[in-house]
């Protein structure tokens, strides 16, 4: 017993040891293997047994001291919510565990693995993420003794945008008039304007005011005319960081990433119909602006992407002024309507751009309360949360009339459709030469 005793022991010391090393389960075994041939053969030969595995042990931890060669592919930006490919290899393979430690704002699927690791990495938050070295450990030759690396290599720096690729695909849809805003009435693809720009073949959407009879009677199939609508003529978001804008909506995010994801898709289309876009991000202080400019999607973007809500209440003055009196302008604020005491502050500051722009304000709407409504009530529970529902919707109806009163258009929709709502807003507002 003494003797097993020992060989324990002699386990325990490797594994606390100062070294970076550990003990792996077959070590483990053969040390208590030897230790029970005192059982058989005396203490003698087990103690010489205990002395050669634990011998054994620190010269398979060593052989495995040499780090392997680490090669980390993963992207340099990321859109939040969108899942990419990321890679750890090791060189040389054999015995070789790679791990990447986990991060409160990304989910990594799988975070391990033999020798090389394909994973798949998703941002749950914008901004600025630092990505850990990964770790490793390597096993030695003998499988007796692994040695570990918590650090190996440099940390990355990984930024994180809005949904960049869904605010692409509603710019491409855009450009090849396939755009259809589900709350309009449908008018014919974008480039229906005054302006004759080319004949093209007839699309199914078409109004039947585009049809070129003529063209059609030559070329034997319906075919269209295509009006290029004005151009050069100046966006500008506004968008709320205040307090009311880290309110949490379905989908892991917020109403300012809801906006900011409005922000991207107004700034591609803007680049594909010929617009100057600009931003004026703003909570009890201006914090960032971009002066609208041509081809200005990936300058607003940049300068935005990392934008967090504050604890601030918002400034709505301080941000209008900013736009100023300057060229007439198609202004879209991105906020929230929900608090009407803190909309107070957006109504008195309204005058200062309805009178000289095209004003839009675009709100997210929260589906959680729109549901709580619709649901049939279970319980007594459920009557007093609808009741409360009713209550902040009617807050948020009384605020919107009270905008359109002044000449504003007010835009509620669910976060998944407002980048589109706001699009169409945009859209008409061009076609209907208001800008």
């Amino acid at each position: 017993m003494e003797i097993l005793w020992l060989g324990v022991g002699t386990a325990v010391v490797l594994a606390i040891s100062g070294a970076p090393f550990a003990l792996t389960r077959r070590s483990g075994l053969v040390l208590c293997g030897a230790a029970a041939l005192a059982l058989g053969f005396g203490a003698k030969p087990a103690i010489a047994a205990v002395i050669f595995v634990a011998i054994a042990v620190a010269v398979d931890g060593w052989l495995g001291r040499r780090a392997p060669v680490i090669t980390r592919t993963i992207p340099s930006s990321l859109a939040r919510g969108v899942s990419q490919t990321m890679s750890i290899v090791a060189t040389p393979g054999a015995g070789v565990r790679v791990r990447q430690p986990r991060l409160p704002d990304m989910r990594i699927e799988p975070v391990e693995a033999d020798a090389t690791l394909q994973a798949s990495i998703t941002a749950l938050r914008r901004g600025r993420h630092t990505v850990a070295a990964p770790a490793t450990r390597v096993v030695g030759p003998l499988g007796l003794a692994a040695w570990f690396r918590h650090r190996q290599g440099d940390p990355l720096e990984v930024k994180v945008y809005p949904d960049l690729p869904a605010a692409r695909r509603l710019a491409d849809a855009v450009r090849t008039g396939r755009f259809r805003d589900p709350g309009s009435i449908v008018r014919g693809p974008m480039g229906l304007g005054t302006e004759f720009e080319l004949v093209r073949e007839y699309s199914a959407d078409d109004d039947i005011r585009q049809v070129n009879w003529r063209a059609t009677e030559r070329m034997g199939r319906p075919m269209s005319n295509q009006y290029r609508v004005e151009q050069d003529r100046d966006v500008l978001v506004v968008v709320d960081c205040g307090r009311l804008m880290s309110a949490p909506l379905p989908g892991e995010r917020t109403r300012l990433d809801t906006a900011l994801d409005v922000l991207s898709t107004m700034a591609y289309v803007a680049d594909e119909v010929g617009d100057r876009i600009g931003v004026i991000a703003f909570d009890a202080t201006v914090l960032r602006t971009v002066a609208p400019r041509r081809r200005g999607s990936e300058a607003v973007i940049e300068a935005t992407f990392d934008l967090e809500p504050s604890l601030a209440d918002s400034d709505y003055e301080a941000a209008f002024q900013r736009v100023g009196g300057g060229k007439r302008a198609f202004v879209l604020v991105l906020t929230d309507l929900l608090d009407e005491a803190a909309a107070t502050a957006l109504l008195a500051a309204m005058p200062v751009l309805a009178h000289r722009h095209v004003v839009v304000v675009a709100s997210a709407a929260d589906p959680d309360i729109d549901d709580l409504v619709r649901r049939p009530p279970v319980d007594t529970t459920d009557v007093y949360r609808a009741s409360v529902a009713l209550d902040v919707l009617g807050a948020r109806d009384r605020t919107a009339a009270r905008l359109r009163s002044v000449g504003v258009d007010v835009i509620t929709a669910r976060p998944d459709t407002l980048p589109t709502a706001c699009i169409g807003t945009y859209l008409k507002a061009k076609a209907r030469a208001r800008l």
